[in-house]
């Protein structure tokens, strides 16, 4: 598969495979982004992409960001359709203020294909073993 991108400035940087057979792309931020603690910003990449149709990009954290920084990607679904830039919206859950550099790996997209549904509305659904019991379910062991 070929992604198609369209730098929108001159000092964006493509996005980038780690290593051969990462599923994940990363994404670079174009400017310097401050953090405060429990606050979220948007990280511009400074690139739009094309995403083929039948496909979604899904956002995804970078571990180093999340677990050595304590940013976590807020939403992410890219859908096909969408031409503009590509912003994360990254959210500091520690405690510090977190500062990220321009050129810095923010987060990463994978692209899937996905089946698109038909939404029907029914009086009843199906029922299951699980039915609608939710957290801890399964049990604790």
């Amino acid at each position: 598969m070929i992604i198609k991108v369209k730098k929108l400035r001159k000092d964006a940087k493509l996005p980038t495979h780690g290593h051969p057979g990462d599923a994940g792309m990363d994404f670079y931020c174009v400017e310097d982004v401050i953090f405060p603690p429990g606050k979220q910003e948007r990280v511009h990449t400074g690139v739009a992409i094309e995403i083929p149709e039948g496909h979604v990009g899904l956002i995804w954290d970078k571990s180093s960001i999340s677990f050595n920084l304590g940013l976590k990607v807020m939403g992410g679904v890219i859908d096909s359709s969408y031409r503009g830039e590509i912003i994360m919206n990254l959210l500091n859950v520690s405690n510090k203020e977190v500062l990220i550099t321009k050129e810095h790996k923010i987060a990463q997209m994978v692209i899937q294909k996905f089946e698109h549904c038909d939404i029907v509305e029914v009086s009843e659904i199906s029922q299951t073993i699980r039915g609608e019991r939710r957290e801890g379910s399964t049990g604790k062991k």
